[in-house]
This record gives C-alpha cells, sequence and structure tokens, in this order.
C-alpha cells in the first residue's frame, strides 16, 4: 500500500507565481459580501473572475432577487470610484458619455465628462435604452476610452461595466445587439434563493434593523492590488494542448446544427483568460480542463444563438454548450 505521507506530498506543488495574497483577498471579498448576500456564492465567484479578467459582466434575473444590490456591495469592496446609471428610453448617448458646454468666458467649448467616467460603473436595466444609447457604449467597452469632437478620452484604471437585465419584461426593452453582447466577458444568470436561504435572508434582514447594507461591508481590493493580481492571472501557465482544446470548443459552436450563430474568436480568448482566472483563485498557476470547462457556459452563453427550431422546442444555449463539451475528447 502507497505511504499516505507520499500521496500528501504528491499534492502539494510550489507554484511559480505566489498567488496566496490573491486568494486571501478573494476570500475575503466573498466573506464580506456573505454578511448581507445569501445563497449567491456562484455568482459572486463570477464577479470576481470577471474583475481579475479584466472583463465587464451582465447581470440577467427577476426583478427582487437582489442582482443591483450585490453589484453595488461588489463595488464596494474594491476601493475605487463607483457610479450607476438606470438605463431608460429617452436616455440620450450625451447623457452616459458626457457632453460639450460653451464656457462663456472663454469662449470655447468644455467637455463635461459623463457617469460613465468612473471605475465600477454599475448600468441598471441596460435593455431599457434604444439603440443610439446602447451604441455608445461600444467603444468605451472594448478600448476603454471615449471618443468626442475628435478628442479622445481615457478612462481611470480600473475601468469595469456592470449591467443589469430583466428577461421576462419585454414592454420598452430593446434587444442588446450581437456586437455589445460579445464585449461582456460573461453572462450571469441569477435564479431564486433557495427554501433554506429565503428563511436566512429573511432572518438577517430583520436583524439589521436600519443598517443600510453598504455600511456594514468594508472595502478589500485596491486599485493597485487590482493591477498586480491581474499580472499574475496573465502569468498563469496553459499547455498547448488546452489552447487546441479551447479552439475547438469555439469551432464547434460555428458549424454546431444547433446554432445560427457561433462564439467569435473573442469567445476564445474570454475563454482563456476566465480560465486562467479560475486557476489563480484556486492557487494553481497553471490551467487545468476543468477550468476551461467552467468558463464555457457563462462565457457562451449569450454569445451564441439557438436555431429557431430548436429555440421553438425550447433548447436552452447551456444545453447545446453542454452537448459540445461532451462531444470533444478531454486532454489528458
Amino acid at each position: 500500500m502507497e505511504n499516505p505521507e507520499l500521496q500528501n506530498d504528491a499534492l502539494h506543488f510550489n507554484n511559480r507565481i505566489p498567488l496566496e495574497d490573491l486568494k486571501e483577498k478573494v476570500a475575503a471579498i466573498k466573506e464580506q459580501l456573505a454578511k448581507i448576500i445569501i445563497g449567491q456564492e456562484n455568482f459572486i465567484e463570477l464577479l470576481i473572475i470577471g474583475l481579475l479578467a479584466d472583463g465587464h459582466v451582465l447581470i440577467e434575473g427577476v426583478p427582487g432577487i437582489a442582482k443591483t444590490i450585490t453589484a453595488k456591495l461588489f463595488a464596494k469592496v474594491i476601493k475605487t470610484n463607483f457610479s450607476r446609471i438606470q438605463f431608460t428610453p429617452d436616455l440620450m448617448p450625451s447623457d452616459v458619455l458626457g457632453t460639450s458646454i460653451l464656457n462663456m468666458k472663454t469662449s470655447n467649448f468644455e467637455f463635461k465628462k459623463g457617469p460613465i467616467f468612473s471605475n465600477i460603473v454599475l448600468i441598471d436595466e441596460i435593455n431599457r435604452a434604444p439603440a443610439k444609447t446602447q451604441a455608445a457604449l461600444f467603444e468605451v467597452m472594448e478600448e476603454r476610452q471615449i471618443t468626442m469632437d475628435g478628442e479622445r478620452y481615457l478612462m481611470e484604471y480600473p475601468f469595469m461595466v456592470l449591467a443589469t437585465q430583466n428577461p421576462i419584461e419585454q414592454e420598452g426593452t430593446y434587444a442588446l445587439p450581437e456586437a455589445q453582447l460579445d464585449r461582456f466577458l460573461f453572462k450571469i444568470k441569477v435564479d431564486y434563493p433557495k427554501l433554506e436561504e429565503e428563511v436566512i435572508i429573511l432572518k438577517s434582514h430583520h436583524s439589521r434593523k436600519q443598517v443600510m447594507p453598504q455600511d456594514a461591508i468594508e472595502g478589500i481590493l485596491t486599485a493597485e492590488d487590482l493591477k498586480k493580481f491581474r499580472g499574475q492571472v496573465q502569468e498563469v501557465l496553459i499547455e498547448e494542448k488546452l489552447f487546441v482544446y479551447i479552439a475547438q470548443l469555439v469551432q464547434n459552436t460555428r458549424n454546431h446544427p444547433h446554432l445560427f450563430l457561433g462564439g467569435s474568436p473573442r469567445a476564445s480568448l474570454a475563454i482563456m483568460n476566465t480560465a486562467k482566472a479560475f486557476a489563480a483563485i484556486n492557487g494553481r498557476d497553471f490551467v487545468t480542463p476543468d477550468d476551461v470547462k467552467k468558463s464555457l457556459a457563462p462565457v457562451l452563453c449569450h454569445r451564441i444563438i439557438l436555431s429557431p427550431e430548436r429555440e421553438m422546442e425550447g433548447m436552452t444555449p447551456e444545453t447545446v454548450i453542454d452537448i459540445i463539451a461532451q462531444s470533444i475528447e478531454i486532454p489528458r
């Protein structure tokens, strides 16, 4: 029989990258948010992964399940600036980006920055604004800058968009264009809490009395911490066979009979960066196939479009992603 001590030694490995600090900060963020947010561990973990992978996140769920408050509290654990924009049908691009105003003293136009100029930006009900306002986000989400009157304005580091949308209210909403959906690293679908979790929510709310949720949360992560951690995530090793595995998965979405539209090369990059972040928060400096598989659904579910026949049958994008993942041999 093999010596148990030798088995334990085999499970320990020396990382090239010092990830202990990153793991501690991630655990501290989860602990802070767990004071208020009950039973949304996967949602919170994906928000952290999105932050480490330098991506934007789309949050979808029915009203009243703490989408907005979770995003606000998540912004608070990061010691940076935060702004919230409520999207409405009459919102104009200038209400988001800013506008040039005539200075009567100098007789020159001066640019007055809009609420998008922040670090963590919460866009509530993003699908309530018309196409021209949504299009105003294209440049800033992809290039972290806006161009106004021929001038380029860079966003301050870090810059992350958290957007919420309601899947069931159709009146007064506008579908997000595919080009914008592709700019979100993830689409996180938030479900109702379980019975036991809802009981804890009631008890927690009752015991807090007049204390506001934001007052119970402490800042954990600075911009300097985040820059260091993102650098470490980028250094995580990924083997050649996993590059091939990711490419095969995304290629299969492009020619699958159940799909009308597959993933773009941006989706492949998103899977790779997400897998690296999953590895890093688990204390590993190398990516495993499991990290890749965990990344598939949140990265791909909003980027692929079902064929009309499959949509009428009630099939979901997650089902097709699972079919594709099972059809491709996992690298060993």
